[in-house]
């Protein structure tokens, strides 16, 4: 259970958790849908990212929507997930990370990407700090 009451404002367990502030809410939601309706990257590639941030973020609601996938992926999601699970160990790309994003992505998806990461690792970490798990239900 959660740690704080479910809102009136939202439609997920984490909406109505986040919709106690609903300008927040509706500032949130906007971005999630900008950044989750890009055509930038598939959304396999996307979903392999929350994946794997999910266990380092430690949001049980997350984690509960399945692990990272053990099947093959492409070169693409392969660094991508790459990243998304160094940013969960550290804050700092190397250069020869650095140099292996810029040979396989353009700046323009670098900088997506790396919202990306950041954005589901708000989510899952607002959703962790709060417990809110995989039981809490509407």
């Amino acid at each position: 259970m959660a740690i704080i009451s479910f809102s009136q404002n939202g439609l997920t367990p984490f909406q109505l958790l986040l919709g106690h502030n609903k300008a927040i809410l509706e500032k949130w939601a906007s971005l999630e849908e900008c950044i989750f309706s890009s055509d930038t990257f598939p959304a396999e590639l996307k979903e392999e990212v929350r994946r794997t941030l999910a266990f380092h973020n430690g949001c049980e609601y997350c984690k509960a929507k399945g692990a990272p996938s053990k099947t093959e992926m492409d070169a693409r999601t392969r660094l991508a997930v790459h990243i998304a699970d160094l940013s969960g160990r550290t804050t700092h790309i190397s250069d020869e990370e650095s140099g292996v994003l810029k040979e396989t992505f353009t700046d323009d998806e670098i900088s997506e990407l790396l919202a990306l990461i950041c954005f589901i690792t708000a989510c899952q970490r607002f959703g962790a700090l709060l417990d809110l798990g995989p039981s809490c239900q509407i």
